[in-house]
Parts: C-alpha cells; structure tokens; sequence
C-alpha cells in the first residue's frame, strides 16, 4: 500500500473510478480538467495505492481562517466500495492527519452529506466530532 499526491492527468484520471462513486455528475474528462483548475487554488490530490489498483482518493487543501487558525479541508475523500473494510479510508485519512500536522495545521475539517450515514460511521470510529452545520443555497440554475 503506498498514499502519494498526484499530479499529472494521466494520475488524476486513475483516481477517476473511485473520486466518481462520490462525485457521479463528473465524466473522467472534466474531473480531469477540473481537479487541474483546482491546483491552481490550493487543491491537492492524494491517492492510495494497493497492488496497482487506486483504493482511495482525497482531495484537500490547506486554509486559514480567524475561527479555525491553520487547517486542513478535505473536499473529498472516498474509498472504492469494492475496497472498503479494509483500512484504506483510516490509513488515508491518518496520511491527512500527518500531512495536516507536517503543515502546522491547527486542525482537520470535512463535510458529510447527511445521508452518508456509513461515511459518519467511520468519521466517528476516527474520533471525529460533528461542530456545525453546512448550509447551502444554489444560485445557478
């Protein structure tokens, strides 16, 4: 198992079958093309790696804020669901903590859908906490 940011298309396009059972609205080209516009603001790409296979992929980025200090805020983190219940999520959700710490981060953040009730599961075996509320409001469309 090796976890390592990616960079190059071609790297950002493997980690397209696991990034699309979270994110369905995206075809390979423009997760491509979007995750490549997303450098440029700060986003990153990590990808976990097992017997040549990406089994989890998450995007994040480090920030600042007056109410949080220094932080990590992770957009996106998935694990293949033919994957899961073998570590993959906590090994690379460990790798965010560490790189999180490496960059002096105060803090880890993340949102979960409501109705990702697995997905919060496993937030709280990471002894994560539930600290607010995300509100939205669409304005396009």
């Amino acid at each position: 198992m090796e976890i390592a940011e990616v960079s190059t298309p071609s790297e950002i396009a493997r980690c397209f079958p696991v990034m699309v059972q979270l994110r369905p609205r995206l075809d390979e080209e423009e997760f491509v093309r979007r995750v490549q516009r997303q450098f440029a603001q700060g986003y990153r790409l990590a990808a976990l790696d097992d017997e040549g296979e990406v089994r989890a992929v998450a995007g994040f980025r480090i920030r600042e804020s007056l109410d949080w200090g220094k932080f990590m805020y992770v957009d996106d983190l998935v694990t293949d669901a033919a994957a899961r219940s073998k570590n993959f999520g906590g090994a690379l959700l460990a790798w965010l903590e560490a790189c999180a710490r490496s960059e002096g981060c105060d803090e880890l953040h993340l949102d979960s859908g409501v109705q990702r009730e697995g997905a919060h599961r496993f937030y709280f075996r990471e002894r994560m906490t539930i600290t607010c509320f995300h509100f939205a409001k669409t304005l396009k469309g």
